[in-house]
């Protein structure tokens, strides 16, 4: 009785599932855009309100890597005053390889957001330091709770 010789390697094993596969290639900054229309002079009171926007969006590149688009919109207003707006656009190339469609919609939502957030966390900082205000660090975000409650809110939607 003979032994099926294994697959060669990086190859499957016929009649074997795939593995699911998701794996960073990189992380780069694909645009950012920082305004402040009156410049970093304020009335001398800093008490602003801060609102932040996110948003994911993905592409296919080609094959198994998918481009994962992470862009952060932050504005600073005192009163109707808007003292600063900051958008940056961190992008990552990841391999996504036999996911299913609910292991992709979690990689996009949650997996590669939670990747990419502290890069473009350091990239506001930056802009808004470099724009003459004071230090903004933005607090962290819990990505997998976001997506959780959009999968929620989505499924009550199909409900009702």
């Amino acid at each position: 009785m003979s032994t099926p010789s294994p697959a060669p390697e990086g190859e499957p094993i016929p009649g074997t599932p795939a593995a699911s596969t998701l794996a960073l290639q990189g992380v780069y900054l694909k645009d950012c855009s920082f305004e402040a229309p009156e410049g970093p002079r304020a009335n001398g009171q800093w008490n602003p309100q801060i609102s932040l926007d996110l948003h994911t969006n993905v592409r296919a590149l080609g094959g198994d890597l998918r481009e994962v688009v992470l862009t952060v919109t932050v504005s600073a207003k005192q009163g109707e005053q808007t003292l600063f707006l900051v958008e940056v656009k961190q992008a990552g190339a990841f391999i996504m390889q036999n996911l299913s469609p609910d292991e992709l919609k979690r990689a996009v939502g949650s997996i590669c957001p939670n990747v990419l957030f502290p890069y473009a966390r350091a990239v506001v900082s930056q802009l808004v330091g470099q724009g003459g205000f004071p230090q903004l660090l933005l607090p962290p975000v819990n990505f997998d709770a976001l997506y959780a409650n959009a999968q929620t809110e989505a499924d009550t939607a199909v409900k009702n």
